[in-house]
């Protein structure tokens, strides 16, 4: 139920997202989803890709700072309500949500959670029957 997120630290220059996507492009890795959080100074590249090992050793070896991260994946329908459930589920039991992002496919919403404790807020999940996504099903999309 952990999937694994690359984590690039970048500078906020211009070109550097560009470099990133090309190294990923020479290895035919495929991007699942995407986001940047950044600062006048740097950037974060959060990134959900089809082989998150092979793309942390490419991006290493063309001296970026990357790191694997785990979160989770959640599918739910694409209505803010089911958003908010799955939130008050984790925030009942008082686990923190560091950041978030989704995206749609069709009528449905892949939410991905970064969370103060990953395994409590997968059995809380599992608990209230969300449909939490394996790794190598969110790999695939």
């Amino acid at each position: 139920m952990i999937t694994h997120q690359l984590s690039v630290f970048l500078e906020n220059k211009s070109g550097r997202l560009t470099e990133v996507l090309e190294v990923l492009g020479e290895e035919n890795i495929r991007i699942t989803a995407l986001s940047v959080a950044d600062t006048s100074e740097f950037g974060i590249l959060r990134l959900i890709v089809s082989d998150p090992d092979k793309a942390r050793v490419s991006l290493k070896k063309k001296n970026f700072t990357v790191n694997l991260t785990d979160v989770i994946s959640v599918m739910a329908p694409n209505e803010a309500r089911y958003y908010a459930k799955i939130l008050r589920i984790l925030s009942d039991l008082d686990i923190s949500v560091e950041y978030t992002y989704a995206f749609s496919v069709g009528a449905k919403s892949i939410i991905i959670l970064r969370c103060s404790d990953t395994e409590k807020a997968i059995e809380a999940l599992k608990r209230h029957e969300m449909e939490l996504l394996k790794a190598s099903d969110l790999y695939k999309i």
